[in-house]
């Protein structure tokens, strides 16, 4: 007996398994569907950058209008006048400023939201349409399984009559 050699190791598990006629995946319809798959991610990630950078353009423009209108409220507080003028005043702008911070938050809030329902949107129909895909690869699989099935069965019983035959004459 040679050393190192396993004789039931030698078996070609090709051959065996090669008698049960699985069926294959269609890998070109496998490719495509992820390639589909990652070009709307990409789609979605491109939109999403988009929408939150004008988020982030929006809050700059935010940000430069109230500087402009706290600095022209300043200067009117810095003017002659009694303080209960003043006091008037800073009440009104104190509740203009809340109601436009109220407002602005609202308005950021609907970009985003607008922004990730877009975004999830694209991603959303992506997945409805790959369960279609899906649905329609495993019924080619099971077509071409059940036909290879057919196929060995008809082989199975031409085999099997051949020796009947062989034994009449």
């Amino acid at each position: 007996m040679n050393k190192g050699t396993y004789p039931y190791f030698d078996l070609d598990m090709s051959k065996y398994l090669g008698q049960f006629k699985m069926p294959t995946p269609d890998m070109d319809g496998l490719f495509a569907a992820h390639r589909k798959n990652l070009e709307v991610l990409s789609a979605a990630n491109q939109r999403a950058f988009e929408g939150y950078g004008a988020v982030v353009r929006r809050q700059g423009e935010i940000a430069r209008e109230a500087i402009e209108s706290y600095t022209g409220i300043l200067s009117d507080m810095m003017t002659e006048g009694s303080i209960e003028d003043k006091a008037g005043k800073q009440a009104d702008v104190a509740k203009q400023a809340y109601e436009k911070a109220i407002a602005n938050s609202r308005e950021l809030g609907d970009m985003v939201a607008k922004t990730n329902e877009e975004a999830f949107g694209l991603i959303n129909d992506r997945i409805r349409e790959g369960f279609g895909e899906v649905k329609e690869l495993v019924v080619t699989n099971v077509a071409r399984a059940g036909a290879a099935a057919d196929q060995a069965t008809n082989g199975m019983a031409t085999v099997a009559k051949a020796p009947k035959a062989a034994a009449s004459k």
